[in-house]
Parts: structure tokens; C-alpha cells; sequence
């Protein structure tokens, strides 16, 4: 390995179903699809037995019904799968600080300076496997190498997978030697490459490159041409093994947000405004339990004709409370015409800043230029940093009460009721169970 470098790319297996066969093992063995099993359902993850059926992530889950009728759909448990993430983080911490989370399910970690302590980077890889495998009850795969691309590309190298007749186990850790990236990279299918999906990949096969060793020998200057400068020139650097892009272990999070799938369309400004404050309501927690507060909100709405928008409004002065971030949503969904049916919505919480620290101005700015801000709104601006600070200090009560005697040990009146005809926030992200 480079002395400079070496970089573990960990990706859980299955993660959502191999968590749903640890607490219930009578499902081994069985094509298990963790999803929403409604008409606009989404399956979030597949076990291998069903995925020898053509059942992967991200398909329908109408369409996977199509492929496997016999599957079994389970609706997710989004925090029990946090939690177990923080346990698999946790192991990851034991070996190095240098740990980069990228999903729930997978994280880099630099040992460059580990390996003196813990031994070889093949050590280090085995251990955290039998650690994951002994003290959670899940397996993951590693892939090894000089850089974060290459690791990763050889973390999926060796992973299980589906071959005729059954399930190869996989070798569980792949190791690229440095000066062996190109000898690994260039037999394997272009869209291997971090960039290439589906319209890249149709624009490629029209200049007749299937592998990734074709990409990397037909020159730059095609590619430019073909993609545009900087597509072009990332993956003709990806092609040759090149990525210098250190592991950020200290990377805060950019955003945090909820969205729904909703089994009918909703058709009503009031029942939507209700599912936005629950929403609001979750990521408020969310954003409080990382000591941090929110300058903008952004609104995300997926129609039934499938057409997505966004709407964001960024205040000078950051938030943290649910009804907060309601105050800042309000006027932009009241904004939206919501005639031809919501299929999805959708609340997150942008430029994240340290809760301690000063939260600028009290002044505020909506993402459209219609909407002047007069001297009355300045004063109702004034009176909503005055409310935000009141709510603020409310929630943080809520928040240790939650913490000392459970989730449910507190909530409003308004959260209460809507849980119970709405359902729980998080319930099955990939759309409700019909």
C-alpha cells in the first residue's frame, strides 16, 4: 500500500433487511424486501434471495411485486436502523478518528496513522468485520486502497452477490495495492464510475466505450467533447485511479430533512400545512440534537404527475424550533397551487450552524424577490425572533424530558393528534404500507 495513504471504504450488507433478519431470523432465507408496500411504494433495500429475482433498490415496489410475488415487504424501521448505524460508527471510532460517515450504512476511514497500533490494513479490515459481526449482528464488506474512489469500488468488489444457482459470499475484503489501480479499474463496465448513469452512459456507448480501460485510452480531448469540461476530465482522472480528496472526519452535516410519500394524493391545503408541521416537528429534533440551528428552510413537493419543485426561504436569524421552521414554511406552501395533487413532501433544514454561536440580525429575506419586506413585516420578524427564543427554550425542555423517559414521554397537543390520524414521522419513508 502507499505509506501515505490508505483508505477503508466499509459498506454494511443489505443493511435495512440484515437488520430485520438479526431480530427476526425466521425471515433467513426468504426473499425479504424492506419498502413500502402500496401502489407508490419504493423498495429501500433487498435481500439476496429476492434480488435473484431482479428485485434492487430504488424500484418500484410494484414492479418488484411483478418480479417476486412471493416477497416478503416489511415497512422499515428508519430508527432502529439509526441506531444500529451509531453502534457500527462506534467500532469505526475504535480504529481511527479519521471517519467519514457517508450514508447509515457506510463510512471511509483513513488508518494511514493506525497502523502501527492495530497492524496491517487486512488486520484492521478483518477486525472491524468480526467486530461488526459479533457485537451488532450484521456483516459488512471493505475495499482497501491508496484513495476513496478505488476503495470504494473495491468495497462492492467485495461484496455477496447473486450467480447462477445460488449466492456467492464474496471475498468480505478486497485489497488494491497502490500502482495497481489501473490494473484493477480498467476491466470493469464504464458505468463502475462515479458520474456515468444512465445519460452519460447512452453517450458513451455511442462513442463506443463499454469498459473503463476504453474511457481512460480515448483521450481527454474526447471525452470534453463528448461530455463537457468538467464531467469529461473527472472521469478520465477517476478512470486512471486518480482522486486526492482527503477523508473528512470532521464534516458536518449539510442538511437534515424528512419527506413522505403519501398513499392517496392530497388534495387539501389544510391537510398538507398539518403533514408540513410534522414534518417540521422532526427535523426540529433532529437539528437540536446536534447542538445546532438553521438559517434556511427549504420545502420540497412532488406532484401527482410526478414533477418535483423546491422552495427555500433563508432567515438572517437561525432557528431551531418547530414552530419556528412552521412560521418560515407557511407563506411558501401557501404560495404553491396544490390542485393536481401532492404524491410527496418533503421539509429539510440547510446552512447548519453551531447553536451557541451569535445568530446574526434580526432581519429576514425570502428566496423571491416579490416579497418586500415593509416595516409591519419587519416587526412581525422582530416578534417571531422574540417567539423563536421562547419555543427554543420550550424545546429544549421537551427534548431532556424525551431523553430521560423516552420519545413519546411528551409532545403537543397538535403533535399528538396528527400522529395518531397521520401517522409517526419516519414511519416507512419509502411510502406507507396500503
Amino acid at each position: 500500500m502507499n505509506p501515505q495513504r490508505s483508505i477503508l471504504h466499509v459498506d454494511m450488507d443489505m443493511f435495512y433487511v440484515a437488520v430485520e433478519l438479526r431480530d427476526n431470523p425466521d425471515l433467513r432465507g426468504l426473499p425479504v424486501v424492506v419498502g413500502g408496500d402500496g401502489p407508490r411504494g419504493v423498495v429501500a433495500a433487498a435481500s439476496y434471495e429476492a434480488r435473484r429475482f431482479g428485485v434492487f433498490s430504488a424500484m418500484s415496489s410494484a414492479q418488484a411485486r411483478r418480479l417476486c410475488p412471493n416477497a416478503l415487504f416489511l415497512p422499515g424501521r428508519p430508527s432502529v436502523y439509526r441506531e444500529v448505524s451509531e453502534q457500527v460508527h462506534g467500532i469505526f471510532a475504535m480504529y481511527t478518528p479519521m471517519v467519514e460517515g457517508i450514508s447509515l450504512d457506510e463510512a471511509f476511514l483513513d488508518v494511514t496513522g493506525a497502523l502501527r497500533l492495530h497492524g496491517s490494513v487486512l488486520v484492521i479490515a478483518d477486525s472491524i468485520r468480526a467486530r461488526v459481526a459479533d457485537e451488532i449482528g450484521i456483516t459488512c464488506s471493505v475495499g482497501v486502497a491508496a484513495n476513496k474512489f478505488v476503495a470504494k469500488i473495491a468495497s462492492k468488489a467485495a461484496k455477496p452477490r447473486v450467480v447462477e444457482g445460488g449466492i456467492d459470499p464474496g471475498a468480505g475484503v478486497v485489497i488494491v495495492e497502490a500502482g495497481r489501480e489501473v490494473e484493477f479499474l480498467h476491466p470493469l463496465p464504464v458505468r463502475a464510475l462515479w458520474g456515468v448513469g444512465p445519460a452519460t452512459h447512452a453517450r458513451l456507448d455511442r462513442i463506443g466505450v463499454k469498459t473503463v480501460g476504453d474511457l481512460a485510452t480515448i483521450g481527454v480531448d474526447h471525452l470534453v467533447v463528448a461530455l463537457g469540461e468538467a464531467s469529461g476530465r473527472h472521469l478520465f482522472d477517476l478512470a486512471w485511479g486518480r482522486d486526492d480528496r482527503p477523508v473528512e472526519s470532521d464534516r458536518e452535516a449539510k442538511s437534515i430533512g424528512h419527506e413522505e410519500t403519501f398513499l392517496d394524493d392530497v388534495f387539501d391545503a389544510e391537510e398538507l400545512r398539518r403533514h408540513m408541521v410534522r414534518l417540521c416537528e422532526a427535523v426540529a429534533i433532529r437539528v437540536r440534537a446536534g447542538g445546532l440551528r438553521a438559517r434556511t428552510m427549504t420545502l420540497k413537493i412532488k406532484f401527482a404527475n410526478f414533477r418535483s419543485i423546491t422552495r427555500s426561504i433563508t432567515l438572517d436569524h437561525a432557528r431551531e424550533s418547530a414552530p419556528g421552521f412552521v412560521d418560515a414554511l407557511t407563506p411558501l406552501l401557501a404560495a404553491i397551487e396544490i390542485g393536481q395533487g401532492v404524491r410527496l413532501l418533503g421539509v429539510s433544514a440547510s446552512q447548519l450552524e453551531n447553536a451557541e454561536g451569535p445568530s446574526g440580525p434580526v432581519q429576514a429575506s425570502l428566496f423571491d424577490d416579490s416579497f418586500e419586506q415593509s416595516s409591519e413585516r419587519r416587526g412581525a420578524v422582530e416578534a417571531n425572533v422574540l417567539d423563536e427564543a421562547t419555543w427554543a427554550n420550550a424545546s429544549g425542555v421537551m427534548d431532556e424530558i424525551r431523553r430521560k423517559f423516552g420519545g413519546d414521554a411528551i409532545r403537543t397537543v397538535g403533535a399528538l393528534r396528527d400522529a395518531e390520524e397521520l401517522g409517526e414521522v419516519g414511519e416507512n419513508p419509502w411510502g406507507r404500507s396500503s
